[in-house]
């Protein structure tokens, strides 16, 4: 696979919530996690993010992308996407009671690559808008 077609993959993967188990694949065992996002403070593994996304889709069942850009560096082995997330608060397990309020948030996955696996991600993103948005903040 390409870097590219690794990247796509796995985003799709993450994204829709699929977890850990369906994401490792693409990954080097290890695989670090960063993010300047007090929601995401915790978290130091991509291991670990994959999960927290597959259970945002818990109280926000309806949770979905919309791809907005993707763009490969070969010579810095990196793939970078750029999405918006649209879900509504229904479901739950959030950090309240279902709100029923809707939140489109923009972010970016930084996705670098050893070889033909991710090894480090980074996402950049707007906790703080996002949690409002749903009625978390």
């Amino acid at each position: 696979m390409t870097t590219s077609e690794t990247a796509t993959v796995f985003f799709e993967a993450c994204e829709t919530g699929k977890g850990w188990s369906a994401c490792q694949a693409w990954c080097r065992d290890g695989a670090t996690f960063a993010c300047q996002a007090d929601a995401l403070a915790d978290i130091k593994t991509l291991a670990d993010y994959c999960e927290w996304m597959k259970n945002l889709l818990t109280p926000v069942p309806d949770g979905r992308y919309v791809l907005t850009g993707f763009a490969v560096d070969e010579a810095r082995s990196t793939a970078i996407a750029t999405a918006e997330f649209h879900g509504t608060q229904t479901g739950q397990g959030g950090p309240v009671p279902p709100t029923g309020k809707a939140v489109v948030s923009d972010y970016a996955y930084v996705m670098r690559f050893d070889g033909e696996k991710i090894t480090h991600m980074t996402k950049i993103w707007n906790d703080v808008q996002a949690l409002r948005g749903l009625g978390w903040a």
